[in-house]
């Protein structure tokens, strides 16, 4: 049967199913998130996504159903996304298990816990079948997944064809050799910030401005991408927003570079005692970082900055996201 509990070994591929109606600004900021795990990541428009997370459970030590669960519990703080999560060995099992009524389904990687989380469902449940093909089974008896799956593939493929008869039926025995094929990165990443309080401090406003900027120029260089622009939106007590927008000298993904820029701004919008409850930044415009030159100059403070950028990321991939930042903001943790 199906486990919503961890251990479940084998179970390496996610399908992450967002609920329907979900915006694409949303989904494109899920994949982001999902991509911070694991960078084995397929986009499935418009509301889902395949993960393999095989080569990421030694780096954050956890299991599949674990990972699963950080990817959820981040979507929602963060995004106020409640999506549903399978775990299984391959493509079908898992994006059957994402169906299910729990949150997070994982179905070990063995014969038997396969066969026992697939032969009691309905046949209309099995991934990738269409209503017709499942009114043709279910006429002839063929009414479960396990039903489907001990039938001869000879008299399923004079059922429904030759190539649907035989793809259907390795499909309800638990057989899909399809690979997670990583899709291009979504040319647009964000970050979200929201207070408890309305925040009238400006020093409070930039200190969550600068946590923006390393956690956004840590993710671009992990990814080795460069944006061109940045959105800044703020959101105020009253429910109102305000959003502004820059292009940048160059592409970038420094920290310095982009905190620099929206220091300037916020500072430019010149509010006058407004109630601010959220910050949301999007570098957008991404390239890879291959085609974005660097200009130095002769600030020797901002060059001995960027020179210490590699041993910041070096850090904080081997010892996790976060591990080194700016004092201000260990302060601010503290």
């Amino acid at each position: 049967m199906a486990h919503e509990q961890s251990g479940s070994p084998g179970a390496h591929i996610l399908h992450i199913r967002c609920r329907p109606g979900t915006n694409q600004a949303d989904y494109r900021t899920l994949l982001t998130l999902v991509h911070d795990v694991t960078p084995v990541l397929q986009a499935l428009p418009p509301a889902a996504a395949l993960a393999d997370v095989a080569g990421a459970l030694r780096y954050w030590d956890a299991s599949p159903y674990d990972l699963a669960q950080r990817i959820r519990v981040r979507a929602l703080a963060s995004l106020g996304i409640d999506v549903r999560i399978g775990a299984g060995p391959n493509w079908t099992v898992a994006a059957m298990a994402s169906k299910g009524p729990n949150p997070v389904t994982a179905v070990p990687d063995t014969q038997e816990a396969v066969r026992a989380f697939l032969d009691p469902l309905p046949v209309g449940m099995l991934h990738g079948i269409g209503p017709v093909q499942e009114q043709r089974l279910s006429g002839y008896g063929l009414t479960t997944v396990g039903i489907l799956a001990a039938t001869p593939e000879d008299t399923v493929q004079r059922i429904l064809g030759g190539r649907a008869g035989r793809l259907l039926r390795d499909r309800a025995r638990g057989i899909d050799p399809r690979p997670v094929t990583p899709t291009a990165l979504p040319d647009t990443t964000s970050e979200r910030r929201t207070f408890d309080t309305d925040i009238l401090d400006p020093s409070l406003i930039r200190t969550a401005l600068l946590d923006i900027a390393v956690t956004l120029g840590d993710r671009l260089r992990i990814r080795h991408q460069a944006a061109a622009g940045l959105t800044l939106e703020l959101a105020f007590n009253d429910g109102s927003t305000l959003a502004r927008t820059r292009r940048l000298p160059e592409p970038t993904a420094h920290t310095e570079d982009l905190r620099t820029s929206l220091y300037r701004m916020f500072d430019a919008l010149s509010l006058q005692r407004a109630r601010v409850r959220g910050l949301t930044v999007a570098a957008d415009r991404l390239t890879p970082s291959t085609t974005a030159g660097r200009q130095l100059t002769l600030d020797r403070a901002r060059e001995n900055r960027l020179r210490t950028e590699p041993v910041i990321d070096a850090l904080n991939t081997r010892f996790g996201p976060g591990t080194v930042r700016p004092a201000s903001l260990w302060r601010k943790a503290g």
